[in-house]
């Protein structure tokens, strides 16, 4: 249950005063629909209304804030011109102007005599003082009705910022005080105030120090949003540690069989990770594993051994990609193998249907199956295995987290190995990971040479495509990938289409075309001609971003390089490193360039890491997306940046772990503060969904 005192918060956002079902709908589009929403949601800058200086000295297009003192109305002759009231300080006259607003009401607001306290812009015409519509106007009597800094927030249409600013200030009024959950040397080394202060500070900068993400109140914040992250997926880590499983330790003969039948010596890095997951496979306990390897670095063999390990056991095995080309080809390359040491395998996909269906999924019950290699189709409810020991999820981000639970759960106390070949900085695989152990494949096999990547204007494009014409002269295969328009499929569809038109009148037939709207067979069959080297050029949108194997593909063209993410350009380079020849990747940009994309496309040239890659994008994205793809299930940080402050997410790792190793139960007075924490950030939420797998 959630404690009490953070109810206030957790109350909806037009419980407020002044939000009624309208605006409550807008605020809800912008933060979020209860009021701890409102909080989470920090301002980016402010206004300075603290200029007080006498009317005389000001200066052309200052913000100014003063007492005045009303002398005369101006009425206007004619509905075109604007009303006019002469107003004074002890030094200067100044003129308010007012367009299309009734004079009535501004001979109440302004009686002759009267005293005001305005702020608003200064502007100097024929050398009289102007200020057009005074930002605020209040009377003299209550000075602390003028704010003389005015917080600025990020708004939607139909917000203003005023609105906003008094919303918060309502949503401030219910904060409560709140327990200390850190302890003291933590609040001493970085200087905190309390959680409460450290939020009210952050809604009220005082200088634009405050602003910034390292600001002592930021800090703060930022920190108990990672504790509290990082200590849901401690409690989930442990908890998973002290799952029963069931030990897979095998006999290695599979194992052996297959390394005699492999044309290549795995590397290093191959070797250590492969221990790794056994050592879990063999323990009691349940595995919950992310492998991490960078395009090409030979995740593949390393989930074979690995799964070979459950049916030495006289388990079954399964492994999901997220696209039916990926898992054609993961299909491709294990049953291959498999053939030659006597593993049964099959394909499921949706393009698996009738009798082929019937019978295979006959033999996935009756074991007959020991490895089953498929997509999303695995989920359904007819699927059925005799005994799934191990579960291996392909590029798991584009999954969802219920899919990846769904499958777990059709088998026995089953291991589950997460693969990625999207490289993730250390910072986010402790905060989407943080759940499962951690395998990096940190080295790529011997032989492969390093790819050449130029960087070249869009203007430029027929001598890319006389290079390109010499290229596929001599027996090359490449790629042509157009950008996807997000705003317009339709626009996205019509570039690779005309890209494609266009080129089939230089290359002719040699000349393919792939993209997302195509059916699965449509995309499977050209993708098999280009295999085959009878499409020698093959124009696609990103569908072939991730997993398709062809090495005899070794030029890559990128169209419009500058949309695209690091992480995107990245993976479509990978398709080029799968052979042992020389590779080239042209990236074309447009005019205008930003300088993020200028960034982005120097980082390409200047390295293949996928690692520094990964580290460069955080930087440049910051940590609310996960390189370029929003991911299902996980964390987007509304007050922690983890561009910013890494510092804070290792320093919340050690300290949920050593809460965890002395307070498993929470039961201290610590520990019982931690909990409201926990609460606050809804984490108790994610420790449910945390289990999935």
């Amino acid at each position: 249950m959630r404690p009490s005192i953070l109810n206030p918060l957790f109350a909806p956002i037009d419980t407020l005063n002044g939000i009624g079902s309208r605006f409550g709908a807008l605020m809800k589009n912008l933060c979020g629909g209860k009021v701890a929403d409102l909080l989470w949601h920090l301002p980016s800058g402010f206004v300075d209304r603290r200029c007080n200086i006498p009317l005389r000295a000001v200066q052309n297009g200052q913000l100014w804030t003063g007492k005045v003192r009303v002398v005369e109305h101006i009425t206007p002759k004619t509905r075109k011109q604007p009303y006019r009231i002469v107003v004074e300080d002890n030094s200067e006259q100044l003129v308010l102007i007012f367009f299309k607003i009734f004079g009535d009401n501004l001979t109440k607001q302004f009686p002759v005599g009267s005293e005001k306290i305005i702020s608003g812009k200064i502007e100097i015409f024929n050398r009289l003082l102007q200020m057009a519509h005074p930002d605020y106007i209040v009377d003299a009597a209550f000075p602390e009705r003028m704010p003389l800094i005015e917080t600025v927030y990020p708004l939607t249409a139909g917000i203003t910022n005023k609105m906003l600013n008094k919303h918060i200030g309502q949503a401030l009024q219910s904060l409560p005080d709140l327990p200390e959950w850190l302890d003291e040397n933590m609040l001493k080394h970085e200087n905190f105030l309390s959680f409460k202060q450290s939020l009210w500070q952050a809604h009220h900068p005082q200088k634009y120090d405050d602003l910034e993400p390292n600001s002592p109140c930021r800090r703060r914040l930022a920190y108990d949003e990672l504790l509290a992250n990082q200590l849901s997926l401690a409690i989930v880590r442990g908890r998973l540690k002290k799952q029963k499983g069931r030990s897979l330790a095998g006999t290695g003969d599979l194992r052996q069989k297959l390394l005699d039948n492999l044309p290549f010596e795995l590397t290093d890095a191959q070797k250590r990770v492969i221990a790794e997951i056994e050592n879990d496979m063999q323990s009691d306990y349940r595995m919950q594993r992310l492998l991490q390897g960078d395009v090409g670095s030979g995740k593949t063999i390393v989930a074979l051994i690995t799964m070979l390990k459950a049916v030495e056991c006289g388990a079954q095995a399964a492994i999901m990609a997220p696209t039916e080309i990926l898992a054609q080809q993961h299909y491709e390359s294990i049953s291959e193998l498999c053939d030659k040491i006597g593993v049964k395998t099959a394909l499921l996909t949706s393009n698996t249907k009738g009798k082929s269906r019937k019978l295979l999924l006959e033999n996935l019950a009756n074991g007959e199956v020991q490895i089953l290699i498929g997509t999303h189709a695995l989920f359904t409810e007819d699927v059925a295995f005799k005994d799934l020991a191990y579960v291996i999820v392909d590029e798991q981000h584009r999954f969802g987290v219920k899919q990846r639970l769904s499958l777990s759960q059709k088998g026995n106390l089953c291991d589950v190995l997460v693969m990625t070949a999207t490289p993730i900085p250390r910072t986010l695989v402790l905060t989407q990971y943080g759940d499962m152990e951690y395998s990096k494949i940190d080295e790529l096999p011997k032989g492969r040479k390093p790819v050449i990547t130029t960087v070249m204007p869009l203007t430029k494009i027929h001598d890319i495509v006389e290079a390109l014409q010499r290229r596929l002269q001599d027996g090359t295969q490449a790629y042509w990938v157009c950008p996807l328009v997000e705003e317009s499929e339709k626009i996205d569809l019509s570039a690779a289409t005309e890209r494609f038109e266009s080129l089939q009148k230089i290359f002719g037939p040699a000349v393919g075309l792939v993209h997302g709207k195509m059916k699965e067979s449509e995309k499977n069959a050209v993708m098999d001609e280009f295999k085959n080297g009878n499409i020698k050029l093959l124009v696609s949108t990103t569908v072939i971003e991730v997993g398709v194997n062809v090495p005899a593909a070794t030029v890559m063209i990128v169209e419009h390089a500058e949309r695209f993410g690091l992480a995107q350009l990245h993976q479509l380079r990978g398709r080029i490193k799968r052979g042992k020849q020389a590779s080239s990747c042209v990236l074309m940009y447009g005019y205008p360039l930003s300088e993020v994309a200028r960034q982005r496309l120097n980082t390409m040239k200047q390295t293949e890491d996928g690692f520094v890659i990964a580290e460069q994008d955080l930087k440049l994205r910051g940590g609310g997306e996960i390189l370029g793809t929003r991911q299902s299930g996980f964390n987007n940080f509304r007050l922690a940046d983890l561009s910013v402050h890494g510092d804070l997410l290792q320093t919340a790792y050690k300290d949920a772990a050593l809460i965890i190793k002395n307070d498993m139960s929470l039961q201290t007075v610590r520990g019982q503060n931690l909990r409201t924490l926990l609460y606050l950030f809804e984490q108790d939420e994610a420790i449910r969904t945390y289990k999935a797998g």
